[in-house]
């Protein structure tokens, strides 16, 4: 049995010795290490919470009825839009989330009830709780309007004007 264990480690979930995964690892840790992170992440949590509570507000249902965490998976069964549409629609608004199945979903993995969306992006682009008041407004205000190309535009004209002078990477 030991050696059924070993192969599930090596090659298993272990894999060869890829660089830029052992880079990508290095770079996450050096991050890791760094006195701030902790306030990061604490950031991350509370912008997360703040989403939340907004979009519960707005009558969305959040599954577990809100985040401890810096996701947020929503149940659309009530706004009448799949979550497959939502993600396109609220991509092509400047939004990026991803449809995902919830709990007792009727519909497949590949058209989904629900989206998820986290918040280490916009949080690492310096984002805080007035912006996502504002987010939050731009996600209810496509999803409402999610047949409207005009309404999706202008959503996508407030994000970009949002994120100006927001590099996604910085150093």
């Amino acid at each position: 049995t030991s050696e059924l264990i070993d192969s599930m480690v090596m090659p298993g979930i272990q894999g060869g010795p890829l660089m830029h995964v052992i880079a990508a690892k290095a770079v996450a840790f050096g991050e890791a290490l760094k006195p701030n992170f902790k306030e990061y992440a604490k950031t991350i949590i509370e912008n997360s919470k703040i989403m939340a509570e907004e979009l519960i507000k707005l009558d969305y249902n959040l599954i577990s009825g809100g985040t401890d965490t810096h996701l947020n998976l929503i149940d659309l069964s009530n706004k009448n839009i799949s979550g497959k549409k939502a993600e396109s629609a609220l991509g092509f608004g400047g939004i990026t989330v991803n449809k995902n199945m919830v709990p007792f979903d009727d519909k497949s993995p590949f058209v989904t009830s629900g989206i998820r969306f986290g918040t280490p992006a916009i949080t690492t682009r310096g984002l805080g709780e007035e912006d996502m008041l504002k987010i939050v407004d731009f996600i209810d205000h496509v999803i409402k309007n999610h047949e409207s190309i005009d309404e999706i535009l202008e959503v996508k004209k407030m994000v970009n004007e949002l994120m100006d002078g927001r590099p996604l990477f910085y150093y």
